[in-house]
Parts: structure tokens; C-alpha cells; sequence
């Protein structure tokens, strides 16, 4: 899984996301580094039985790799759903 550049609707945002991510995962009960929250997936990847490794994936199948990528962005929706159903019931009552 390469590093690729991340284009967010909102300028500005990567290094909230990134937090964002990290809190989420850290929930989930994955030992998350706030400095490197990608790096989990690597932590993911082993509880998947993927053998993901640091540099070149090129042997890992398009599936392996999405069970990676979403188990950790389901989870992210999920909290943003969560989180925006929150803010919903909080404006019902003002």
C-alpha cells in the first residue's frame, strides 16, 4: 500500500483527520502512535492474517488490501455518522 496524496473537500484538514483517525482506531483497541496513525493498518493487517509489510505490498491482492483500508475507514464513518446524528439531536432541542 503506497502513500498516496490525500485531497480533502475541506483545505486545511489533514492534520485533523489524522488525529481524527487516530481516536477512532485508539477506540477500537488498536495501539495507535497520534505522530504515525497510519501505521496502523500494519497492526490491522496482522489481526487480518495479511502478512503487510513496511515498503513494497505488490504480492497483496486488491481484497487483502481493502479488508486493510476498510476495517480502519468503516470505522471512521461509522464515528462520523455517529457524530453528526449527535449534532442532529442537539439542534432538535435549542
Amino acid at each position: 500500500m503506497s502513500r498516496r496524496n490525500r485531497k480533502y473537500a475541506v483545505p486545511g484538514v489533514n492534520r485533523g483527520m489524522q488525529m481524527f483517525k487516530a481516536e477512532v482506531m485508539r477506540r477500537e483497541g488498536y495501539d495507535v502512535d497520534p505522530e504515525r496513525p497510519d501505521d496502523v493498518k500494519y497492526e490491522v493487517a496482522k489481526e487480518l492474517g495479511i502478512p503487510l509489510e513496511h515498503g513494497e505490498n505488490g504480492h497483496l491482492s486488491t481484497e487483502s488490501v481493502g479488508q486493510i483500508g476498510g476495517k480502519i475507514g468503516g470505522s471512521m464513518v461509522r464515528e462520523m455518522i455517529r457524530l453528526a446524528q449527535q449534532q442532529l439531536v442537539n439542534q432538535e432541542r435549542e
